[in-house]
């Protein structure tokens, strides 16, 4: 009964801010997030504390203005997920466009598969289905919903045009498979993770266990590796989907270290992308949660 009430629910939102305006859709959905930041102060805490974490040298006030960004560009997220299911080619060719495509178009040109390096910056959910609806389908690695219900509806608009889900109880078969045909798989790379699925390396100057799958399928099968993220650009006022040029790991005979060394590759390309548009990754996500071993924690009572 509950997974109904919540699917209907979430159904009548979306329908709703689907079919409105834009503009008034997005004022609907900034009411709705800035009362999420002013009532959910453990989400607000963790925020400020990731921010004093990552950025140091920047004032509590600019860390403030930082962080109401995040929640005004998650509405407006919503706000184009639940738009999605109207968009065309043709329709959306105003809204978005397209940046470094040379550098995805020569990574698939190799024919080893390309591993999309992204994370929670920008409009992620709208970036995998901008890029298959351009005629360029991949595979995302996601986690799977809770409530069955709405699990099958999100991923059906995901995969309106062609797009596929790797789920993270067995991405590993899928993703050496999907590189093995030479196909696309995009995965968010900036959540905490334990060991052993993670190995620690440097985030923005602090020890972050890191996901490490990525770094191991490509070594293993010489697939490309390349940063994809759709960023909200205020002069064009438009999102601009942007591929950064492709990262290259090295093989020294020392798979621990090699492994290790691309993954903090992998985060030092998150950070520059985060360090241009601050106000669009989630930091209202305890990326630093674990700790290596004999470390005291980051977060207090106050972020749990």
């Amino acid at each position: 009964m509950r997974e109904r009430f919540e699917f209907w629910f979430v159904l009548a939102v979306a329908r709703t801010l689907g079919w409105l305006p834009r503009g008034v859709a997005r004022l609907l959905a900034g009411v709705l997030t800035w009362t999420v930041y002013a009532m959910l102060s453990r989400l607000r805490q963790v925020g400020l504390r990731n921010l004093e974490l990552a950025l140091p040298a920047v004032p509590m006030a600019e860390r403030r203005r930082i962080l109401r960004g995040v929640y005004r560009h998650l509405g407006w997220q919503l706000v184009e997920f639940c738009r999605m299911p109207r968009y065309t080619p043709q329709n959306i060719r105003h809204w978005i466009r397209t940046e470094g495509l040379e550098n995805y178009l020569a990574a698939t040109a190799r024919g080893k598969g390309v591993l999309v390096l992204t994370g929670h910056l920008g409009a992620w959910e709208l970036s995998s289905f901008y890029h298959s609806m351009m005629g360029y389908p991949m595979g995302m690695v996601i986690r799977r919903l809770d409530n069955r219900l709405l699990d099958e509806f999100v991923n059906g608009i995901r995969c309106l045009h062609g797009n596929r889900v790797l789920h993270k109880d067995d991405f590993a078969r899928g993703l050496l498979k999907a590189m093995h045909a030479g196909d696309t798989v995009g995965i968010l790379m900036d959540t905490n993770m334990t060991p052993p699925q993670g190995v620690f390396v440097d985030f923005f100057g602090h020890k972050a266990c890191t996901g490490s799958g990525l770094a191991r399928v490509a070594l293993k099968t010489g697939a490309a590796v390349l940063p994809g993220f759709l960023l909200w650009e205020p002069a064009e006022r438009r999102y601009v989907l942007h591929f950064g040029p492709e990262l290259n790991f090295a093989h020294t005979g020392d798979a621990d270290a090699d492994i290790e060394r691309a993954t903090q590759q992998c985060n030092d390309a998150l950070e520059s992308w985060i360090c241009r548009y601050p106000d669009q990754w989630l930091w209202i996500h305890r990326r630093w949660k674990t700790r290596p071993p004999g470390e005291p924690g980051i977060y207090d009572r106050r972020h749990r």
